[in-house]
């Protein structure tokens, strides 16, 4: 003869049942998630958070690792398990710096920040350059020229870039020889490559607006900006140069959008990834991170060829961009000594996924671009006072 339930065991057995239901449908949520697209943006949004050492939900950690796995499975495997991303093969080789290849090869492309050999901008350019740079001056709100306006000098770029350039703002907010009328604000932001960048519609506009507000910079006042810009997982986008001309044709939409936001946006200056040998993910290794380079050349060789997309002078037409030039080129082969200024990266110079810079490399990059700024004739005449 079976007993009944007693009243002590009744709700014990409701509790139970509910606790099963909710497994069930837990795991029924689950498989149905299992089986929607993955979106790789959030992905290597949720990976960049991770590397940098935010706390991810459950959730997080489970998408992310699915995401990884599709990843392995799409590239034929391998990578080991665990849910960690395949890392790159040990870097091995050596590459020229850009700045040093002169006439020599890489991949049928020749060296030169602006090709032909040449680290200097044709002569037509380099006096626009200067036309532009002299029409920078402090504004107010409305972007009127006032004694007591500012000169809003904008950052744009992903992790590295908001790494550095917040190192560059403090150095140079606490350099004697810096004009007080410059005011610098960092916009780059974490995970935050060219294709979002390129993307007008994404939240991060909103945030560039809330920094500017919140340092007392208008719109009108932003007249100069530095960007420095990658795609995460490049080797996904195609072999050189395909995945190069990715992301020049997203800097071409970025700059535009940067003129239509910011009327007075004047000169962007431009640089490329540092090294990257030392890469334990698949984030930007090398030999990426120096093939970046070739995306910043292209994109200013285009306006200088007149393309009228990215044209900066009102008597050619439309003004759709602001007149673009290199700032400092921040690569050096790891080790191995720059010949024009003895620049290196050592290991200590990247955090611990060696794509990040430590504190050093930060110190480095933003030393680079201090100097760029008080000493490149186009700069130092606004930056300097």
């Amino acid at each position: 003869m079976i007993a009944s339930p007693s009243a002590c065991t009744l709700p014990t057995m409701k509790l139970h049942y509910s606790t099963v239901l909710v497994a069930a449908l837990s795991l029924l949520a689950s498989v149905f998630a299992a089986d929607e697209p993955i979106d790789f943006n959030r992905a290597r949004q949720l990976f960049q958070r991770q590397q940098k050492g935010d706390k991810l939900s459950d959730d997080e950690r489970a998408y992310l690792e699915r995401a990884m796995a599709e990843r392995r499975k799409q590239n034929g495997g391998g990578g080991g398990g665990g849910g960690q991303a395949q890392r790159p093969s040990p870097w091995t080789e050596h590459l020229t710096p850009l700045t040093e290849l002169g006439t020599g090869q890489y991949q049928d492309q020749d060296g030169g920040l602006y090709g032909g050999g040449s680290n200097e901008p044709p002569k037509a350019h380099h006096d626009a350059a200067l036309k532009e740079a002299a029409k920078i001056q402090p504004l107010d709100a409305e972007g009127k020229p006032a004694a007591d306006g500012k000169i809003g000098m904008i950052s744009v770029g992903m992790s590295n870039t908001t790494q550095e350039f917040s190192l560059f703002a403090q150095r140079a907010n606490a350099d004697a020889e810096k004009s007080k009328t410059v005011a610098i604000v960092d916009c780059a932001q974490g995970g935050q490559t060219g294709t979002r960048w390129a993307d007008p519609n994404t939240p991060l506009w909103t945030e560039v607006d809330r920094r500017l507000a919140s340092a007392g910079v208008s719109a009108k006042q932003v007249e100069v900006a530095w960007m420095k810009q990658a795609e995460a997982g490049p080797a996904n986008l195609g072999a050189f140069p395909k995945h190069a001309q990715v992301l020049k044709e997203n800097l071409v939409k970025v700059v535009g959008l940067l003129k239509q936001r910011f009327p007075n946006l004047r000169i962007v200056y431009l640089s490329s990834r540092i090294y990257a040998g030392y890469a334990t993910t698949p984030l930007n290794p090398e030999p990426y991170a120096y093939e970046t380079a070739f995306s910043m050349r292209w994109l200013i060789q285009d306006q200088i060829a007149g393309k009228p997309e990215l044209n900066y002078d009102s008597a050619r037409g439309d003004v759709k961009a602001p007149l673009l030039l290199w700032g400092p080129y921040l690569w050096a082969d790891g080790k191995t000594p720059r010949k024009a200024d003895g620049l290196t990266y050592l290991p200590e110079d990247l955090g611990g996924d060696g794509t990040h810079p430590s504190n050093s490399g930060r110190e480095k990059v933003a030393g680079l671009l201090l100097r760029f700024l008080k000493s490149d004739d186009t700069a130092k005449k606004w930056f300097v006072k």
